[in-house]
């Protein structure tokens, strides 16, 4: 777990001094990472000139009541789900006026299902200057733990990645 953690220590650093010089505010949105993202993020010193604030939205009514997501949407599709990802990243940027946005929606295990297995992870990324992606990824039903870790790195690498590209 060591080796997570310095490539997310890492990319943390990278992001918030990318984030920094370019002077953008960025935001998170996370349901099954509760935070740990934002904790990456805030665990580098000087890190509140980038990052602006995160939602956790671990329940539907959550993703719903913070982030505008549509009902709707969760029942069609499921709150694991390439519409709610979108829609976490561009509500978080709407509600918090940032200017890069993430967002993450997954199964860490254990449980699942057929079409939905533990390890099964959407991420939104929406920028101010109008770039919106999703992103699938399944891991595998590696376990809890490693699956999060695994989330964390990724969106921090798509932060970066959307910080490049505004």
């Amino acid at each position: 777990m060591h080796d997570v953690d310095a490539e997310i220590s890492a990319l943390a650093f990278r992001l918030v001094e990318t984030a920094s010089a370019r002077k953008l505010r960025l935001v998170t949105a996370e349901s099954c990472t509760g935070g740990l993202v934002g904790g990456a993020i805030t665990r580098i010193p000087g890190s509140s000139d980038a990052y602006d604030r995160g939602y956790i939205t671990y329940s539907n009514t959550a993703k719903i009541d913070s982030l505008g997501v549509d009902p709707d949407l969760i029942a069609e599709f499921g709150a694991v789900s390439e519409p709610v990802a979108r829609k976490m990243a561009l509500g978080a940027l709407s509600a918090s006026g940032a200017d890069v946005a993430v967002s993450i929606t997954g199964i860490a295990g254990p449980g699942g299902s057929d079409v939905k297995p533990a390890g099964l992870v959407w991420f939104g990324l929406a920028t101010s200057s109008g770039l919106i992606e999703t992103l699938e990824q399944r891991f595998g039903d590696i376990g809890r733990d490693v699956v999060r870790q695994a989330s964390v790195k990724q969106a921090l690498e798509l932060l970066l990645s959307g910080v490049g590209r505004s």
